[in-house]
């Protein structure tokens, strides 16, 4: 049966389990979301392929790293400035006060300003930026930190014997910059999920190798490199990963109201198995 490796995003820190356990933990998991996505998409015919987890929520989470926030006045400076980023990509209001810009608001404001124009809460704004922000930053502002993630998702990579990575969310941050970074890895095909790479700011102008004329690198021996993005995927912007990176496919369908940017969410639908079916051919 063919392997795939598929890579978490934010919030899967498994505290108290080693890496090799939390990563059988993730894999039992995404194996019957995976499953119900083969049927969303009337692949049932095709075996699921096995899964294997690229764990490195641990790398993020050491000494040095900031404990979780709770709630977003709690977030650095630099995370707020990374959230600022965010909301300008959700959609900046145009009702801000003459000579007044919105990096100079002060961030719950700009908060309030936002959901008022996209019509989300406030409340749910936040915790998204909360969610998410502090582990961007901790992997993007820390070399050390960075280097073992992306180790991490290499080995399970030369592991596995896969040639087809999934990542999602971080995780898709973390597997293009593997990429990048390490040679002969064999990866053909990749599937980015609810993908922040063109996120200006916060993710965007921070990737190594560096964006060139607003354009980023290709990792090298990819094949095949299929993004997809829920309509109302508030973590996937913009939206349109091709627009700023040499993506084959591009895909964008409405997935759930409740339940967005989840991989759970991803893995289930059948948009993401018809992507890797081809792929996953024994």
């Amino acid at each position: 049966m063919s392997r795939v490796v598929i890579v978490h995003g934010v919030r899967n820190y498994k505290r108290g389990l080693s890496a090799t356990s939390a990563a059988d933990l993730l894999a039992a998991t995404w194996t019957k979301q995976l499953i119900a996505g083969y049927q969303d998409a009337r692949l049932e015919h095709l075996a699921v392929p096995e899964i294997t987890a690229a764990y490195y929520a641990d790398t993020l989470h050491d000494s040095e790293s900031q404990g979780a926030a709770a709630g977003i006045d709690d977030l650095s400076p630099s995370e707020q400035r990374a959230v600022l980023h965010w909301l300008s990509a959700l959609g900046m209001p145009n009702e801000l006060a003459e000579g007044q810009s919105w990096g100079g608001l002060p961030l719950r404001q700009t908060l309030d300003l936002v959901a008022r124009k996209s019509g989300v809460a406030a409340q749910t704004l936040a915790r998204i930026a909360v969610a998410f922000m502090p582990e961007v930053y901790s992997y993007l502002a820390s070399p050390t930190r960075r280097r073992r993630a992306q180790e991490a998702v290499a080995q399970a990579i030369k592991d596995s014997g896969a040639r087809v990575v999934v990542a999602h969310s971080l995780g898709s941050v973390v597997a293009y910059e593997t990429l990048h970074a390490f040679d002969g890895l064999g990866v053909e095909a990749f599937i980015t999920l609810g993908s922040p790479l063109g996120l200006s700011g916060a993710v965007f102008d921070m990737l190594d190798p560096a964006p060139a004329n607003g354009h980023g690198e290709r990792p090298p021996e990819l094949r095949h490199w299929i993004n997809i993005a829920d309509a109302g995927d508030l973590v996937a912007l913009p939206r349109r990963l091709g627009d700023r990176f040499s993506v084959d496919v591009h895909e964008e369908t409405h997935m759930a109201l409740a339940d967005f940017h989840t991989l759970n969410m991803y893995l289930a639908c059948g948009l993401t198995a018809a992507a890797l079916a081809p792929h996953c051919a024994s």
